[in-house]
């Protein structure tokens, strides 16, 4: 991380749970005003050129190292590009508090592909871990408010997709470590998995009628651009590099918690029972994926 950034990889993460928290209900307020496809454009257009300018203010301009190039440009299209089209289309189809909660099993799955791939040690307590969110993650599927029934949409599923992608794009974040700061890894990234979303966002953005746009849409916009997108993705690569996959995707956990009482007041939404039972799952198994730390590592 830059000098000039000098927060812990613990509070960074803390400010990602926060802005990921309160992402949900902005970007569902910016629904009302822009089509989902083209607030991404948007968003990601923008944030690329944020970025440009942020790295240049704290960084100083350097080639990119050997080999670096299509890395980049796979974890730019699958951790940018196909996920976010997963995410959005997924959360205009979702409410926000099942979204946070479907999302919130995504730490388990990525140890469990941790341990397939052999990316990193898993011990046998973390494998129970994963059949314990993935028990609430079902329950949150099926749950129509106080009952359990077939409520699986295409919105839940598109999310459960936007969970193996971002847990694809984690372990391969991890298993690369490019030679990069976290700050021009996320721009790389952000920069690689731009033109596939603007180019799906050109016919939305052709017919928005912008003069109609509101307060909402733009402060919706802005938030999930700034906050959401490029300062989030920088704690979070700086989190993965320094704490490792398994643990960063930990704070995850507190996503929904943030998010259900972020949605509560600004969308009036109320979780029924059985999303609470199911997150709670999801949670505790979340939880059981935590490793002691080592007494001493070597590369930090």
């Amino acid at each position: 991380m830059s000098p000039r950034l000098r927060l812990t990889p613990a509070a960074g993460m803390l400010l990602v749970v926060l802005f990921w928290g309160g992402n949900f209900t902005a970007v569902k307020l910016a629904f009302t005003q822009l089509d989902p496809l083209a607030f991404t454009a948007m968003r990601f257009a923008i944030g690329s050129v944020v970025l440009w300018w942020v790295v240049r203010w704290l960084e100083h301009p350097a080639p990119l190292p050997p080999g670096a190039f299509w890395p980049l440009v796979c974890l730019g299209l699958i951790g940018n590009t196909v996920y976010q089209v997963c995410f959005i289309l997924g959360l205009d189809r979702t409410s926000a508090t099942k979204s946070s909660l479907i999302l919130a099993g995504m730490p388990a799955m990525v140890t469990l592909a941790a341990w397939v791939l052999h990316v990193e040690p898993v011990t046998v307590r973390q494998r129970w871990a994963v059949v314990v969110a993935t028990v609430g993650v079902v329950v949150v599927l099926l749950a129509r408010g106080g009952t359990l029934g077939w409520g699986i949409g295409p919105g839940d599923l598109l999310l459960l997709g936007a969970n193996v992608l971002w847990a694809a794009y984690t372990l391969m974040l991890r298993h690369w470590k490019l030679p990069m700061s976290p700050l021009r890894i996320t721009a790389w990234v952000t920069y690689t998995g731009t033109p596939g979303l603007v180019l799906l966002g050109l016919p939305g953005l052709r017919h928005t009628p912008w003069s109609a746009v509101s307060l909402a849409g733009w402060g919706g916009l802005a938030y999930s651009t700034l906050l959401s997108l490029v300062a989030a993705y920088i704690f979070w690569n700086f989190g993965v590099a320094n704490l490792g996959a398994s643990r960063t995707v930990v704070y995850n956990t507190m996503v929904p918690l943030v998010a259900t009482v972020i949605a509560m007041i600004g969308l009036g939404e109320r979780p029924g029972v059985f999303h609470l039972v199911g997150g709670a799952l999801i949670i505790a198994g979340v939880l059981m994926t935590r490793r002691p730390a080592p007494a001493a590592r070597a590369d930090r």
